[in-house]
């Protein structure tokens, strides 16, 4: 039983690794739907298991994270099982003033009872139970812009279930009040920092400062905290039923595609309003399961640069939203004590494979999210990933060079006109500057404006004419309508695959990370290095390509045009080399 094997690593290899090994070979049989079409309408398609229901052209209808798990279980890549339900069915859970149109509801159960089969567990057991992901998806990559919510299914009568299975009752309530929280803000609208403060309190009440020196005993205790805060704030209890918290959390990710930051994305993006999003429920795994596990991005070439060399970062014993958050800084994939190589020898060299070979696949360069769970590798999903239009010209070339792709391909994935645009400005070397902080070069190019600490300041600034560095702790989706208006973006934690690095790529945004020297005060406008305070209002210039935070103006310069670009010049006009 795979998911089993999962909760219980090597302490139980009866069936449930067998199994698992038979996911990622592929031989293992999906076992077969018994009306999954009743009354005309097909809303949900499976995957995992050894086999697929949908495939990779299906983004219309099951999105692009539907679409490309059906595809990759296909493939054998090691997927956790699940299923999709189509957009349309969004479409008319919207029309329908939030009702599920007819026939869903039993598709849904159908295929939860098949995944529940793969899995080898029960969905609501207190045993052994099942826990689902429900992951929003639409045919266009919108990164953060929509919800997800974890380890649901998990109740008072299931945490202990779950925590005497997994032999870790502290994993099994640090779960619990994932869920909780989550769910308490996606599906019943509590502000996310109303538990945060509930947390500081508790930590503050045992005199502890870090969420990992909190045990079993705390978790349970905070769970029961989140609980209070739902009822108190929400006015009325967290489920205790594992299917009501299923079709709520379905509908809130359906409801996702028309929150604000969502249609502020599309507008910007040009994405179509009538498109929608599909819904994935998916097996959990468990990247918070001690010092073997984790959670990464992944990307098959350099996002930055175009370098064909997989990178990435790792962030070990955490669980999905907190790489992309910013709220810890994670280190690399290899290289480093706490990198993916270190801690999972194994998974970081299947990764590299793997990515490799949906780059052939796909034909394009992959942004990959994964978990490992002591030392397993689970893909989570596998996307064309956002990089700079400098890095977008290398890969096209490399990869028409390679034969992935013809030289006609590669010069329409360039977009010429744009690239003419993109060779950004950058600080000229023999000026001199005066750096005050230093990060990742999350996305290239460089831009001189005023500082300023919230969204809504930069909006206001901006529509007065004002070239403004929208500067954060990190960003979240509730920053996107700040960073369209901003000349570049700087974030004091968060890495290379945060938030703010890949919307600042997508935008094409100077952009700086994880510029850890820095403290930002949003509340008291100023940002602090050491003895030097930088208020609101104050000129700084960021250089993405360095990474570097400068103070005051710096002359700009503009490179000159990489060998790439003249080769795909050539390539546009018709010759031959």
């Amino acid at each position: 039983m795979l998911h089993q094997s999962i909760i219980q690593g090597s302490t139980d290899t009866s069936g449930a690794i067998a199994v698992g090994a038979a996911v990622v070979a592929g031989h293992a049989a999906l076992p077969a739907a018994k009306g999954q079409v009743a009354g005309g309408q097909r809303w949900v398609y499976a995957f995992g298991g050894g086999g697929a229901e949908g495939h990779g052209g299906m983004l219309a209808e099951l999105g692009g994270k539907g679409a490309g798990l059906a595809e990759m279980a296909r493939l054998g890549v090691p997927v956790p099982p699940g299923f999709t339900i189509v957009a349309e069915a969004s479409r008319r859970h919207r029309a329908g003033q939030g009702g599920f149109p007819a026939g869903l509801k039993a598709q849904v159960e159908e295929a939860l009872t098949r995944l529940e089969a793969v899995a080898g567990t029960r969905f609501g057991g207190s045993e052994n139970p099942l826990l689902v992901s429900v992951r929003s998806g639409a045919r266009a990559s919108m990164p953060g812009m929509m919800d997800t919510i974890l380890n649901l299914g998990l109740t008072d009568a299931t945490v202990t279930g779950l925590a005497a299975r997994s032999g870790d009752a502290r994993f099994a309530y640090d779960c619990y009040r994932r869920l909780i929280q989550t769910y308490g803000t996606v599906v019943q609208g509590v502000g996310a920092h109303v538990f945060d403060a509930a947390l500081e309190a508790y930590k503050e009440g045992r005199g502890l400062t870090r969420d990992a020196d909190l045990n079993a005993a705390d978790w349970r205790a905070v769970a029961a905290a989140y609980r209070e805060v739902i009822e108190r704030e929400a006015g009325e209890p967290f489920p205790q039923d594992a299917r009501t918290q299923l079709f709520a959390a379905i509908g809130a990710i359906f409801r996702s595609w028309s929150n604000a930051r969502a249609v502020a994305f599309r507008a910007v993006h040009g994405i179509p309003d009538d498109w929608s999003t599909a819904a994935t429920v998916q097996a959990m795994v468990f990247g918070n399961r001690g010092s073997a596990s984790g959670t990464g991005v992944a990307h098959s070439r350099d996002p930055s640069t175009g370098e064909a060399v997989l990178c990435g970062e790792f962030l070990a014993d955490a669980q999905g939203e907190d790489i992309v958050s910013g709220l810890r800084t994670p280190g690399p994939l290899a290289g480093a004590d706490a990198s993916l190589e270190a801690v999972a020898p194994e998974a970081f060299a299947e990764l590299g494979r793997i990515a490799d070979r949906l780059e052939r696949h796909f034909g394009d360069m992959q942004e990959i999210e994964f978990t490992v769970q002591q030392g397993r590798l689970f893909i989570l999903q596998s996307r064309a990933g956002k990089r700079t239009p400098e890095a977008g010209v290398r890969i096209a070339t490399e990869m028409a060079q390679a034969g992935i792709i013809s030289r006609a391909e590669a010069v329409r994935r360039a977009d010429l006109p744009a690239l003419a645009d993109s060779l950004r400005p950058i600080p000229d070397p023999d000026a001199p500057r005066e750096v005050i902080a230093r990060g990742l070069p999350a996305s290239s190019g460089a831009a001189t404006g005023a500082a300023v600490f919230t969204s809504d300041e930069a909006v206001r600034l901006a529509a007065e004419g004002v070239a403004v560095v929208l500067c954060r702790p990190e960003t979240s989706p509730h920053d996107v309508h700040g960073m369209q208006v901003a000349c570049a973006v700087v974030t004091a934690r968060g890495g290379a695959t945060s938030h703010a690095a890949t919307v600042a790529r997508a935008m094409g945004l100077p952009c700086v990370t994880g510029a850890r020297m820095l403290r930002v005060d949003p509340a008291a406008g100023v940002m602090t290095v050491g003895d030097l305070t930088v208020r609101a209002g104050e000129i700084i210039t960021v250089d993405g390509g360095a990474g570097h935070v400068i103070l005051g103006s710096v002359p700009m310069i503009r490179p000159e045009p990489p060998e790439a670009v003249a080769l795909l010049l050539r390539w546009a006009e018709g010759a031959d080399d």
